[in-house]
């Protein structure tokens, strides 16, 4: 089965690059290479039944990047698969990208086999990112929950176990001597320091602070 890929990369040597190793395979057919995100997106809007399995984007590009090309591709076709090869490992690029359903980042030092590897899985329909790229992004969610962990005042503490053993916010203000306002302002506050979305969001936080068992 031949598999229609497109490389999209405002380093020509890279594209170049790129182009000679997947043309010497028989399964790719490098249909389109251009310099910038909105090229790719102007062949795929005038070209609507072209068959396209692949495209293969650098994240800093010149009038369109990577991330937003990733984005408007999927608004377009979800089932294009995108994989980001760039220099970035840049976790708030990669939380966008994920966000966005990215089917592959990998950082342009990756060895060939590796690539080749990366892009297999991902026309199998599996999600690829390289060790480093997901070292970075774990460590930047730990580092993330670390700091909101620390940042919690003790009275926060107390508040948010209260709401994980299930207390209203009348029998917090009481338990606490404080009023009911006040703690729906504690709950409201913790709901965005936290990043969680609602109730069950700070209880489940709550046990992994080990407030409560």
């Amino acid at each position: 089965m031949k598999y229609n890929l497109i490389i999209a990369d405002d380093h020509k040597m890279f594209l170049e690059g790129l182009q000679s190793i997947l043309s010497s395979i028989d399964d790719y057919k490098i249909i389109l290479t251009a310099n910038s995100g909105k090229n790719v997106l102007k062949y795929i809007t005038i070209n609507p039944t072209s068959k396209i399995d692949l495209i293969i984007t650098d994240i800093s590009m010149p009038e369109m990047d990577g991330i937003t090309l990733n984005r408007e591709v999927k608004k377009i076709n979800p089932n294009i698969k995108v994989l980001v090869v760039s220099m970035h490992i840049d976790t708030a690029m990669i939380d966008a990208l994920i966000k966005n359903d990215v089917d592959g980042y990998l950082h342009k030092n990756t060895e060939k086999k590796e690539l080749l590897k990366a892009i297999s899985s991902i026309l199998n329909g599996e999600k690829y990112f390289s060790q480093s790229i997901k070292d970075a992004y774990t460590n930047s969610v730990f580092t993330k929950k670390k700091e909101s962990i620390q940042s919690l005042t003790k009275r926060e503490k107390e508040v948010l176990k209260l709401i994980a053993l299930e207390h209203t916010s009348q029998e917090i203000a009481d338990i606490l001597f404080l009023s009911k306002h006040t703690i729906e302002s504690y709950r409201k506050n913790l709901i965005v320091k936290l990043n969680v979305r609602n109730l069950a969001g700070l209880t489940k936080y709550a046990i992994k602070l080990g407030l409560i068992e």
